[in-house]
């Protein structure tokens, strides 16, 4: 028999690091919520690699909705790149979600105040659901994320504009609980372009490094430039180069702005944009 045994905990983040913590294997996840896909992924973020690599298997509206927090989906893309997680799409939805490696299996359910991981104790059913969920996961079409890694987004940030520009830049995302672009945050585009004023840095730079890391194109950077122009959040000025039309400097547009440091940078531009 299994020696696995059940877990119950106060939330969701609990009770998937306490399953992470009993398991030696890779893990199939299936059909999970946008609550545990959020919470793989920052556990397994934070314990860079000390986890089991996790296959997740889910709807591909779900992971479409959590990957446009460009925090969640910055952490998944640096996830996928080292080997310690899969995302795939599922085409029919599984009873509960499912986490299953080859010796436990646990299903996770709600109640009230608590989550629980009930586990089966059948070792072979745990194998049999091993073996379906494992050709589920090899069946299904994988995951689109088009967000770049976020190790990667630093590491050019740094290299192609300045040490300072990164640095503020992780500063406004360790201030935020979400960046994403539906009305409720900032989106990255838009930390880019703050980011990049509050230090001077030319459109054209700060755009070009956008859409050669991935982050978005030129134009989606300029479009986000001229709507946060018109609200006075940033303003420019016309530079001189030897050969073509001036290029535009980005400046903060707003003395409650100028005044803010990194971590409240964000706060500041959220409440102006409200």
């Amino acid at each position: 028999m299994s020696n696995t045994s059940n877990l119950l905990e106060r939330n969701t983040e609990d009770v998937l690091a306490g399953v992470l913590e009993r398991t030696d294997n890779d893990l199939v996840v299936v059909d999970p919520s946008a609550q545990v896909v959020r919470a793989l992924i920052d556990i397994a973020a934070d314990r860079d690699g000390d986890l089991p690599t996790l296959d997740v298997v889910a709807d591909e509206r779900l992971l479409k909705d959590v990957m446009d927090d460009f925090l969640v989906a910055a952490d998944a893309a640096d996830l996928v790149d080292a080997g310690d997680l899969t995302l795939r799409n599922l085409d029919e939805d599984a009873d509960n979600t499912i986490l299953v490696g080859e010796d436990e299996l646990y299903a996770l359910v709600t109640a009230g105040d608590y989550v629980a991981a009930l586990a089966a104790d059948d070792d072979s059913f745990i194998a049999d659901a091993h073996e379906t969920y494992r050709e589920v996961w090899a069946d299904a079409d994988q995951f689109n994320l088009r967000t770049p890694a976020l190790s990667r987004v630093r590491e050019t940030l740094s290299d192609e504009i300045s040490d300072e520009v990164r640095a503020d830049f992780d500063g406004v995302l360790q201030s935020l609980e979400a960046a994403r672009g539906d009305g409720d945050g900032l989106d990255e585009v838009t930390i880019s372009l703050l980011v990049a004023a509050k230090n001077d840095v030319l459109l054209y730079d700060i755009s070009k490094w956008g859409e050669d890391a991935g982050i978005a194109s030129k134009a989606t950077f300029s479009r986000t430039k001229t709507r946060l122009e018109d609200m006075g959040l940033i303003d420019t000025e016309k530079v001189p180069i030897d050969v073509g039309r001036p290029r535009l400097r980005l400046k903060l547009g707003d003395d409650r702005l100028r005044g803010a440091d990194a971590g409240e940078l964000a706060s500041v531009a959220q409440s102006m944009l409200n």
